[in-house]
């Protein structure tokens, strides 16, 4: 654990970015605030690892398993056209995914998902309730 980390803190810096949908087996899932490609998530790995190949063989299979029910529940929950995954890190040395549902037609098709698009789309408290609500049942 890293106080400086905000998985880790999992204080304002994550809140304010981030709402928690659910604990999963080694990692929690999120919704992104930011909701430009309907459904994007977060996958991060409770335990504090700056990279992949530092996790066991064991948790390794568990995480990809959480990030591969993430994915199924947005497809589920959104009928994207596609799923992107993106695993940068850093200004953020944590492991997590991102999860962005694209769509043809949508906001940068074709092209690699934006992290924080110009438009910076924020929903009401009851649109992200609905979201979530959505991804849990289909989880």
């Amino acid at each position: 654990m890293s106080q400086d980390c905000m998985y880790c803190a999992r204080d304002e810096r994550l809140t304010n970015l981030m709402i928690e949908v659910a604990p999963m087996r080694v990692s929690t899932l999120y919704l992104f605030r930011e909701q430009t490609y309907r459904g994007r998530c977060i996958v991060a790995l409770n335990d504090h690892e700056r990279e992949l190949f530092q996790l066991s063989p064991e948790a390794q299979e568990s995480y990809l398993r959480d990030i591969a029910q993430a994915a199924k529940a947005v497809h589920t929950a959104f009928a994207p056209d596609k799923i992107n995954y993106g695993a940068f890190g850093d200004m953020m040395p944590h492991v997590h995914f991102h999860i962005v549902p694209k769509y043809k037609d949508g906001y940068t098709w074709g092209k690699m998902f934006e992290m924080n698009p110009a438009g910076n789309e924020q929903l009401s408290d009851a649109e992200y309730e609905e979201i979530i609500a959505r991804l849990r049942a289909a989880l």
